[in-house]
C-alpha cells in the first residue's frame, strides 16, 4: 500500500520502511494491535505476506475477491536469502489472532 495514493503496492522500499518504523501501508500511521495483513489464500498458507501491515480499519478497504484478511499481536520482518525462490521481502505473522 501507499499512503500517497492508498492503493496495493509490493515497492521493496516502502515495504522496507513500514516494517522498519512499524507503519501502516496504507496510511502511514503508527501500527498497534491488532495488526491485519491482506494475502491470498497461498500466502496465509505460508504464513508469508507480501504487502506491509496495516490497520484493521484500513486493511478492510482493500481487500477483495482474492485476498483475505488475517490479524495478528506481532510479525517478523523477512528479508530474502540468495538462494530463496521468492525473492520479495515478506512479513510472518508470529501470533494469529
Amino acid at each position: 500500500m501507499s499512503a500517497a495514493t492508498g492503493t496495493p503496492t509490493m515497492d521493496r522500499k516502502w515495504v522496507t520502511q513500514c516494517a522498519l518504523s512499524r507503519i501502516c501501508g496504507v496510511c502511514a500511521r503508527p501500527l498497534g494491535r491488532p495488526i491485519a495483513f491482506v494475502g491470498t489464500d497461498e500466502e496465509i498458507g505460508r504464513n508469508a505476506f507480501h504487502l506491509a501491515p496495516m490497520h484493521v480499519a484500513c486493511a478492510s478497504t482493500v481487500v477483495d475477491a482474492t485476498t483475505r484478511v488475517v490479524t495478528t499481536a506481532g510479525f517478523e520482518f523477512v528479508r530474502p536469502a540468495k538462494e530463496d525462490v521468492d525473492r520479495r521481502p515478506r512479513f510472518e505473522p508470529n501470533s494469529l489472532l
